[in-house]
């Protein structure tokens, strides 16, 4: 089959078009406020305005409008941007809504972001390539509290051009002395968050009111320019990106044969040109850029913002999440930091577990720390914090397994801005921003040992790891792992068993049964047990470690193989009958809070190396058969 091709007069065109909109700059922009203050209303008005509405839209904009518009016979311009349909049939926005349009002088990309206040994670994901935010205020309320938490939150994720839109003019009569009443209530706020500059203007989305390049003949009074004029020529990011030195992170390796070796991505500050001397980052390995490869050709210089592939003059190692730099000013590299997260999961941080942390092209495991403090944005008061749950914004410290290359996100958001991802269920959990690197990460290094923990396990004979012993408070775990050890003892095996109770009489004394202690217990107990490995021992742990992401960050503590998850499986009735502590009991009465299998939840194992019925198999019998299976792993 011949593929299509198409004619030349349509080839002309296509040509035509690309040439007019290719030299355009772009403007990423968001339009933010309360409920009901006319955000998709605004935007389906721009759309129209600017002649960005096909025939076949306008035609079922206006039959949607007639039947669940709330203009009336009136078309509902708001029913361009709100396509799910429960904002139909509810009149309000909740996913953000993305729309492209193009004027003669600039292209644009719209979010539509959502003004409830438990859509606020939704309203972080517009914001967080906007280069500029409309706040929208309803003239006939004024500033409300959604106006005050969108505007922190813009300039939080580091939006410098505001445009104050107080919209629905038309219901105030146009009246010149409700705009500048809104406007100066908006200043007096804006100047404690850090907004020292923004731009106001009186529109009606409704009617069209100083929305294109007609300013409004209601209100001869207003002088400025129309919104569209406004976007059409703010500078935009992209230029203050063209003035940092030269970054770019890999995103992927490009070998399409033996003789080319590309590295290719999108840079994000600088100017690069072919002869540049450039560093790669963390190595530190040196060299220079022998060609900037890109879609047409080879090119001259590039720049921030260009997606572009990077030949080298030398032979370097270097893959996706290393960093291409100026040489003469290589960015910093550190695995500690402080950060102000958004958290946009439904679960509240667990401070002390591990999840996945992602930097643009770089990737590692972050623990958190209890936050600092959590921002109250209605009162901007920073107030003490445990957790931090649903759309909650705190400062917090978490420490990466491994560094990476950054910047603090005052300086670039490309390479300051991160997401934080549970491991176990893969859902974006939340927004960061770094502010800095903790003076530890850059002060702290590791020791060169001469002697490894290779010639300690081969001192002692035998093949160092950890039996992790889970399962719920009387299933028998340390009994079993009790007997475990008497019999390798026997065997000149060198061992030590970690259990539950006796380590919350040292170590972990200090540590609760909530959530956030639980992972930290497992959290300190891995790091003891991993060191442990390192002297050649066998550890051996007995603790109901009801998580699973904990049980697995300790899995990645250590080498592979050397992690053996025993799960002790008994029914919550046959460990409660057992209850020799207890502890049941006291649970059942509401005497002890947050007991595993009562009311705190036990997360059983899905793919445990050993698997132990006490229904089936006494005590002896299982540690017998743990035995036998450690005992042909060292013969692997």
């Amino acid at each position: 089959m011949t593929a299509y091709q198409p004619d030349a007069l349509i080839r002309d065109d296509i040509a035509a078009y690309l040439a007019q909109h290719e030299a355009k700059s772009l403007l990423r922009f968001i339009t933010c406020g309360s409920v009901d203050d006319g955000k998709s209303t605004l935007i389906g008005r721009l759309l129209y305005d600017s002649k960005q509405i096909f025939e076949d839209q306008l035609a079922t904009l206006e039959a949607d409008s007639k039947r669940v518009g709330t203009q009336g016979q009136n078309i509902d311009f708001a029913l361009l941007v709100d396509g799910l349909a429960a904002e139909r049939e509810q009149g309000i926005t909740i996913d953000v809504a993305y729309r492209f349009f193009a004027t003669e002088k600039r292209k644009f990309i719209v979010a539509d972001t959502p003004g409830h206040e438990q859509y606020t994670r939704n309203m972080v994901t517009g914001a967080s390539t906007a280069d500029l935010a409309v706040i929208l205020v309803d003239a006939r309320k004024g500033v409300l509290t959604q106006t005050r938490r969108h505007s922190y939150l813009a300039h939080l994720i580091g939006i410098r051009n505001i445009v104050l839109a107080v919209n629905k003019m038309d219901l105030v009569g146009y009246d010149a002395q409700t705009f500048e009443r809104i406007k100066l209530a908006y200043r007096a706020f804006a100047s404690e968050i850090g907004i020292t500059n923004f731009t106001a203007i009186p529109v009606s989305g409704l009617a069209g009111d100083n929305i294109a390049n007609i300013r409004s003949a209601a209100m001869p009074w207003y002088t400025g320019p129309t919104l569209i004029e406004h976007l059409e020529t703010v500078p935009v990011d992209a230029d203050r990106d063209a003035r940092g030195a030269f970054r770019l992170p890999v995103q992927w390796v490009n070998r399409p044969d033996l003789d080319f070796r590309g590295f290719a991505g999108t840079i994000a500050s600088g100017v690069v040109k072919p002869g540049d001397p450039v560093r790669i980052v963390p190595s530190g390995r040196t060299t220079s850029v022998a060609r900037i490869v890109a879609l047409g050709g080879d090119l001259a210089e590039a720049q921030a913002g260009q997606s572009v592939t990077l030949t080298l003059a030398d032979e370097v190692d270097c893959s996706r999440g290393d960093m291409i730099a100026a040489s003469d000013a290589p960015p910093e590299v550190a695995d500690q930091f402080e950060a102000t997260l958004v958290w946009m999961a439904d679960d509240a941080m667990l401070p002390g577990r591990s999840y996945a942390f992602q930097l643009g092209t770089q990737s590692a495991s972050a623990t958190l720390r209890t936050p600092k403090y959590q921002v109250n944005v209605n009162t901007l008061e920073e107030t003490a914090a445990r957790t931090l749950e649903l759309n909650a914004i705190g400062v917090v410290t978490l420490a990466l397994d491994r560094p990476v290359v950054f910047a603090p996100y005052a300086e670039s958001r490309e390479l300051g801005g991160f997401i934080l991802i549970d491991k176990a269920t893969n859902a974006t959990v939340a927004a960061g921003m770094i502010r800095f690197a903790l003076r530890r990460a850059a002060n702290v290094h590791r020791q060169h040992l001469d002697t490894t923990r290779e010639k300690r396990a081969d001192l002692k004979n035998q093949r160092p790891g950890v039996v992790w012993f889970t399962g719920l408070s009387g299933a028998g775990k340390s009994t079993i792992a009790n007997l475990v050890e008497k019999k390798l003892v026997r065997m000149n095996r060198h061992t030590f068993l970690l259990d539950g109770d006796n380590v919350r009489h040292g170590l972990n004394r200090d540590l609760g049964f909530t959530d956030a202690d639980r992972v930290e217990n497992i959290r300190r107990i891995g790091e003891v047990a991993r060191l442990m490995t390192d002297a050649g021992l066998i550890v051996l742990t007995a603790f109901i470690s009801p998580f699973r992401a904990e049980r697995d960050m300790v899995r990645q503590m250590l080498a592979p193989g050397e992690f053996v998850e025993v799960h002790v499986d008994t029914t919550l009735a046959a460990a409660e009958a057992r209850d020799v502590k207890g502890l049941y009991a006291k649970a059942r009465s509401g005497k002890l809070a947050n007991f595993t299998g009562i009311d705190s939840p036990y997360e059983a194992p899905e793919a445990a190396e050993i698997r132990i019925d006490t229904a089936t198999e006494d005590a002896d019998a299982a540690a017998d058969r743990i035995v036998a299976w450690l005992l042909a792993r060292e013969e692997e």
